[in-house]
C-alpha cells in the first residue's frame, strides 16, 4: 500500500512538472513530454531511494524531523528575530549560513534531513523564509550547499513547489550564486535535474556540482565550519567505507613549502621569509591598488572574478613573482582569499568566544569591551588588523558611491577575519561576529591609533 501511494505521489509530481515546464519555459516553446521509459526509471529510482530511508527519522518521536538541541533552537530563534512570524520554521535549522569558502564567499547550507513532515510545514511560508534568509547575503557572491541525504516521501516538497520556488527566486539570487554543491546526490535527483533543464538556463546549470562525498568540497570549504547533521556525517562515513583508497607513500611525505609562499601559510612564516615587511605583501598590494582604483566601485568586495583569475593571481604570489591587478574585484577577492586561507584567523581562535559575547554587552559599553578584546591579539596580528580597518574606514567614506556601509563590510569581512577552531559556523554566530566587526569600523578612531599606514 505504501509503495502504491509512493508511485501515485511520484506520478502526480511528474505530471505537475510536465505541465509547468511548458508554461514557464523562457522561450515559451513546447516542451517534449516525459517518456514512459523516463517515468518508469524515475519511479524505480525513487523506490530505491525510499528503501534507504524507510527507517527515517532515526530519532524517537515518529512524525517529527530531527530535533535540534534546546541551545540550537534558542540560537536559531534569536537570529530569526525580528522576523518572529518565521520562528516556527527557523527552529528546524533547515538553512544555515556557515562562514565563508576559501575565496571569502558566504556559504549557505540547506539540509534535506531537517525538513519536517510535509503536513507540518507550510511550504508557502517556508519559501518566504528562504527568501528572507538569503536576502541578507545574495547581494554578494555566495556558495550554496545542498545536503540531499535524508529526503524522503514524508518530507519532500512537491515538484510543482520546486518549480514555483525556481520562478520565485529572481535574477539576483541566481546571478550571484557561484556554485551549487549537491552532496550525496542520488540518481533520482540527477534525473530530476535533467527534467528541469527546459526551465533552467544553461549558465545556471554550469554552476551545479555533484559531490559524492563531503571531502569533495574540502579544498574550497572547511568542513569544520559547515553545519552538517550527524545523520549526514554518518551516511558519508558509510559511503567512504565502500571506497578503496590507494595511498601512495610518496604522498604521505610532507611537502616542502617554498619560502615565497604567500597563501595558506602562517603569519609567522611570512614574517620569517619576508624580513622587514610588517604587512603581508598580498594585503599591502591589494589595499594599495584598491585605494587608487576601487573606492568608487559599486559593490566592491561583493563581486568575485572568475575562479581561474583568482587561482592565477595566487599562483603568481606564491611563486614570488610581481603581481599586477587589472580589476578591482580581483584585488578585493584576493585580499579576502588571503585572510580566509590563513591557518589561524587574523583575530585568532583565542578571542572567538569573546567576540560572540558582544551580544550580551550593553550598547553603551560595547566599544570599551571591543577594545579590551583587541588587546588580547598578538602584536603582528594587531598591526595587520589595524591596517585593514584603516582601509575599510576609507571605503565607508565613499559609501555613497560604492554602497559599502560599515554593516555591509562587516557581513563581508566578518567570516574572513575570525572563525572557530572547533565549532560549526551558524546564523547565530555570524550575527554576533558581524556586529563586532561593525563596531570596529564605526569606532575606528577610538579603537585604533590615530596615526595610520593607509
Amino acid at each position: 500500500m505504501a509503495e502504491e501511494n509512493l508511485l501515485v505521489d511520484l506520478s502526480d509530481d511528474m505530471s505537475s512538472i510536465e505541465i509547468s515546464s511548458s508554461t514557464i519555459s523562457p522561450t515559451n516553446q513546447q516542451v517534449s513530454p516525459i517518456s514512459s521509459e523516463d517515468r518508469i526509471l524515475a519511479e524505480a529510482l525513487q523506490k530505491e531511494e525510499e528503501q534507504e530511508f524507510k527507517n527515517w527519522p532515526p530519532q524517537e518521536g515518529g512524525g517529527e524531523g530531527p530535533p535540534a538541541s534546546s541551545q540550537q533552537q534558542q540560537q536559531q530563534q534569536a537570529w530569526a528575530d525580528p522576523a518572529e512570524e518565521f520562528a516556527d520554521i527557523a527552529k528546524y535549522g533547515i538553512i544555515e549560513v556557515s562562514g565563508s569558502d576559501v575565496n571569502g564567499r558566504p556559504v549557505i547550507v540547506v539540509s534535506a534531513c531537517k525538513l519536517p513532515p510535509i503536513k507540518q510545514l507550510d511550504h508557502k511560508r517556508f519559501l518566504s523564509y528562504l527568501k528572507q534568509t538569503l536576502d541578507r547575503y545574495v547581494e554578494a557572491d555566495y556558495s550554496l550547499i545542498y545536503l540531499h541525504h535524508g529526503l524522503s516521501s514524508s518530507n519532500k516538497p512537491s515538484f510543482s513547489w520546486l518549480v514555483d520556488a525556481y520562478k520565485e527566486f529572481d535574477r539576483k539570487y541566481k546571478k550571484n550564486l557561484k556554485t551549487l554543491y549537491i552532496i550525496h546526490p542520488s540518481m533520482f535527483i540527477k534525473i530530476l535535474f535533467n527534467l528541469f533543464k527546459p526551465i533552467i538556463s544553461a549558465k545556471f546549470g554550469r554552476k551545479v556540482k555533484y559531490c559524492n562525498y563531503l571531502t569533495d568540497i574540502s579544498d574550497t570549504i572547511s568542513l569544520q565550519q559547515i553545519s552538517i547533521p550527524d545523520v549526514v556525517r554518518k551516511h558519508d562515513e558509510e559511503m567512504m567505507k565502500k571506497v578503496k583508497v590507494k595511498t601512495d607513500e610518496a604522498n604521505e611525505q610532507p611537502i616542502a613549502i617554498p619560502s615565497t609562499q604567500q597563501f595558506g601559510v602562517s603569519l609567522e612564516f611570512l614574517e620569517e621569509n619576508n624580513p622587514g615587511l610588517t604587512i603581508p605583501r598580498v594585503v599591502k598590494e591589494s589595499v594599495e591598488y584598491l585605494k587608487e582604483n576601487g573606492l568608487e566601485v559599486e559593490g566592491i568586495f561583493r563581486r568575485s572574478p572568475s575562479t581561474i583569475e583568482l587561482k592565477n593571481i595566487q599562483e603568481i604570489y606564491n611563486s614570488g613573482n610581481p603581481a599586477v591587478f587589472h580589476d578591482p574585484h580581483l584585488a578585493a577577492s584576493t585580499l579576502k582569499a588571503f585572510l580566509r586561507r590563513l591557518p589561524e584567523p587574523l583575530m585568532t581562535y583565542e578571542v572567538y568566544q569573546y567576540v560572540l559575547n558582544i551580544a550580551h554587552v550593553d550598547e553603551e559599553t560595547r566599544v570599551r569591551v571591543v577594545a579590551s578584546v583587541l588587546q588580547k591579539l598578538p602584536e603582528r596580528n594587531s598591526k595587520i588588523l589595524k591596517y585593514i580597518m584603516d582601509f575599510l574606514t576609507i571605503v565607508v567614506q565613499h559609501a555613497s558611491s560604492n554602497r559599502m556601509t560599515s554593516s555591509n563590510l562587516a557581513v563581508v569581512f566578518g567570516p574572513n577575519l575570525i572563525w572557530s577552531q572547533d565549532q560549526e559556523a551558524s546564523l547565530f554566530a555570524m550575527g554576533h561576529i558581524n556586529t563586532f566587526i561593525r563596531i570596529m569600523i564605526d569606532n575606528h578612531e577610538q579603537l585604533f591609533a590615530i596615526d595610520s599606514e593607509c
